[in-house]
């Protein structure tokens, strides 16, 4: 049988979770098969990231359409794509890379070619019969990961007065991966009705978690505590808390810059400090960008203090990009990786910062984006990498739960262990 090949590409503008323009892409193979992906979309976004295209047309959408983005797929990449070997994913990849030769992918935008690099993953797994998760990671697939639910927004995510962006719990105290997320949900509700009780409004951000105001940073983390309590489970040895503050969101001048309990600023010592004194009195396993994405001596200061008890991870200074990485690897500077594919812009360029960081000991944790859609393929992403972590909101919002909901498929469908308590071994 010959092997199948790019027949069509077809790219078209949707909204996102936040009801802002992005980008789907249809591939159409010679046999027939389609394979179609979605893009998402960040709010709080590290500067080094791919260049996200957007029209700049304030007639549209406020200046935020994609249209460009469309066009680039329906067009130049089209033109080059069509006919090439669907299934080697490398090549695919690559000649995309080739086609924008700027070091942003600023010329055909990172969300044309990630939509791109998406939809024919897709499609080249369709027709070989198997999983995304299999087309990727082969026989090498071994582990379902653990989720790391945020269920309390703050930051850009929501408009109440916390500067630390994302609370989340951790289930990995539990046997599987559906065992974990029931858990997870029902903290969640019962997180919901402590708050309802304290008379605090439970409208949700971004990522499906709760956005009250709040007394300071620290009593997200004490509702937290008592909603597993309330729940019947144990702190510490079935459930853990993680944390991002997307510290680069309120650093300037050297500073970290808080409005709650009122108006203040800390240097980096002063940051690190609270965070050492909030996980001796928390079980807080992870803290993602606890500093700037500028701030690198800090982040050095904070791995020689924490590094060795709490997962650190990189967002905004690596961005998914394996230089910025390995500098972060040399440097010393945290022990673990975000990975979010519309950062770099291709699949292949995903899994290579995956294979960096693997390689030199550090952890990743897939990721979605606050702007999100119902594309699931990050829950594949996390499989076919043996990441062992995801983060990918609230056990809320079906763009959230899509992800979850696939990792539940995947776990009743394959052998696959349940990453848990190794998430935490260091």
């Amino acid at each position: 049988m010959p092997a199948p090949l790019i027949a069509d590409l077809e790219a078209r503008e949707i909204l996102d979770s936040r009801g802002n323009p992005t980008i789907e892409v249809d591939c159409i193979l010679s046999d027939g098969t389609m394979g179609r992906a979605s893009v998402p979309s960040g709010a709080s976004t590290g500067k080094y990231e791919a260049c996200e295209l957007r029209d700049g047309d304030p007639k549209r959408f406020l200046g935020q359409g994609v249209l460009k983005a469309v066009r680039n797929v329906n067009s130049t990449i089209r033109r080059r794509l069509v006919g090439m070997i669907a299934t080697n994913q490398y090549r695919i990849d690559q000649a995309l890379i080739e086609l924008d030769p700027t070091s942003n992918k600023g010329k055909l935008g990172a969300n044309a070619i990630l939509g791109t690099s998406l939809a024919v993953c897709r499609a080249a797994s369709i027709t070989a019969g198997i999983c995304v998760y299999r087309f990727l990671g082969g026989a090498g697939t071994m582990v379902l990961p653990t989720p790391l639910l945020n269920v309390i927004n703050g930051g850009a995510h929501s408009s109440n007065n916390l500067d630390v962006q994302e609370y989340m719990v951790v289930p990995a105290g539990f046997p599987t991966f559906h065992e974990a997320l029931r858990a997870a949900a029902e903290i969640y509700r019962h997180l919901r009705m402590l708050l309802h009780a304290a008379g605090k409004p439970t409208s949700v951000g971004d990522e499906g978690g709760f956005a009250p105001m709040f007394r300071d940073h620290e009593e997200p983390l004490e509702y937290i505590e008592r909603a597993v309590t309330k729940a019947g489970y144990r702190l510490g040895e079935q459930v853990f808390i993680a944390l991002d503050p997307a510290s680069s969101e309120f650093y300037s001048k050297g500073l970290y810059h808080f409005r709650t309990p009122k108006q203040h600023t800390l240097t980096s010592g002063e940051l690190i400090d609270l965070y050492d004194t909030w996980t001796k009195k928390y079980p807080i396993i992870s803290i993602e960008d606890g500093l700037a994405e500028n701030d690198r001596a800090g982040w050095k200061k904070m791995t020689d203090r924490l590094g060795s008890r709490v997962q650190l991870v990189g967002d905004d200074i690596f961005v998914t990009n394996t230089n910025r990485l390995k500098q972060g690897i040399r440097d010393g500077i945290a022990n673990a990786v975000l990975i979010k594919p519309n950062q770099v812009g291709t699949v292949s360029e995903t899994l290579d910062c995956v294979k960096v960081a693997t390689d030199s000991g550090y952890r990743t944790v897939i990721s979605h984006r606050s702007g999100e859609t119902s594309d699931h393929f990050i829950a594949d992403l996390a499989v076919a990498a043996n990441s062992g972590q995801i983060k990918t909101g609230a056990p809320c919002r079906s763009e959230r739960v899509t992800k979850y909901n696939r990792l539940i498929r995947i776990e009743e469908d394959d052998v696959l262990r349940y990453a848990g308590m190794h998430t935490l071994k260091r």
